[in-house]
């Protein structure tokens, strides 16, 4: 019986060219600027990646007040709003800025529609820092909508112009089910014409989606506050697989083993791969030796860091 155990590896996983972006402007900043170099927030939602960062000399704050005046300060892969640019040029704070392009295009689209007087609706989480940056660009005119019933009770006229955007790391399924409530209450409802959730979200659902029907168990490395890494545990449980997040390997349970044949494995965007590698020897330990990858993409999105950090000449500029 034991022969027949493996693994089925899910690609893509772990980190896309956003993350990839972010934890690379922090190590250019250390090397051009030495530490310390503050970040705001977590750079990415990944406790490995932040601990490793402090110890070459990054300091994680929970605000840019928290930041000394005059020092370099890096705005996190989740974006901010205008009130944290402002106050971070009033501390005459050396910016440097690592939002996620594909989070910087839903900004764009939020103060589009402001323009247009509609009211944005925000489909997202809310207090995560993505929702908390969009929701600052128009902060008078947005409603957060978490769920398909925050939807159905929104006290407004059918006849209300009104648009709607996606916080990027959302399940794709739940999403559309939210949409298509807001279509259906509103007369006038524009949005970004497809949903914002972003390719790699998208591709890892997609990969767990594809894993999920054979295995007998999915596990997902991530962080608790990785709403992608969540949301893909939500999408094999949903299809009524057993489904854990495993934030690293000291958290792995082996009664999650038990009459498993067949493992389903993958890491959300913004865990390493060496936590993968950790979770892949550890199931070999029990027997799930054999890994087999399914893939659904690939990926060759590559986002470049500013030209401050990859260029010494703009640098000395």
């Amino acid at each position: 019986m034991g022969l027949n155990k493996k693994v089925l590896l899910a690609e893509p996983r772990s980190f896309c060219a956003g993350v990839r972006r972010a934890i690379s402007i922090i190590e250019l900043a250390l090397e051009r600027y030495g530490a310390p170099v503050y970040v705001r927030k977590e750079i990415v939602h990944n406790h490995y990646v932040v601990r490793l960062l402090q110890q070459r000399g990054a300091i994680f704050v929970e605000s840019e007040d928290e930041v000394p005046q005059g020092a370099v300060c890096v705005f996190s892969a989740h974006g901010v709003s205008p009130q944290v640019r402002r106050n971070a040029q009033v501390r005459e704070l050396d910016v440097i800025d690592a939002t996620c392009p594909l989070v910087s295009k839903v900004h764009q689209q939020a103060k589009r529609f402001a323009r247009e007087d509609r009211t944005l609706l925000l489909i997202g989480h809310e207090g995560h820092e993505e929702v908390e940056g969009t929701f600052g660009h128009a902060p008078d005119r947005t409603i957060i909508v978490e769920t398909v019933e925050d939807a159905e009770r929104l006290e407004l006229p059918a006849d209300t112009p009104t648009a709607f955007l996606t916080q990027t790391t959302l399940s794709v399924d739940e999403t559309k089910d939210i949409i298509e409530v807001l279509r259906g209450r509103f007369d006038d409802l524009s949005g970004p014409g497809t949903d914002d959730i972003c390719y790699a979200s998208q591709n890892r659902q997609d990969a767990i989606k594809a894993i999920t029907p054979q295995s007998d168990l999915v596990l997902v490395v991530g962080s608790r506050n990785s709403s992608n890494s969540v949301r893909m545990v939500e999408v094999a449980a949903r299809m009524g697989t057993a489904a854990h997040l495993v934030p690293d390997v000291t958290e792995f349970d082996e009664s999650w083993l038990e009459g498993v044949t067949t493992v389903g494995v993958s890491a959300g965007a913004s865990a390493p791969e060496i936590l993968v590698e950790e979770v892949l020897a550890k199931l070999a330990e029990f027997g799930y030796e054999d890994v087999v990858l399914e893939q659904v993409a690939q990926e060759d999105i590559v986002f470049h860091p500013p030209a401050r950090l990859a260029d010494p000449a703009a640098a000395a500029g």
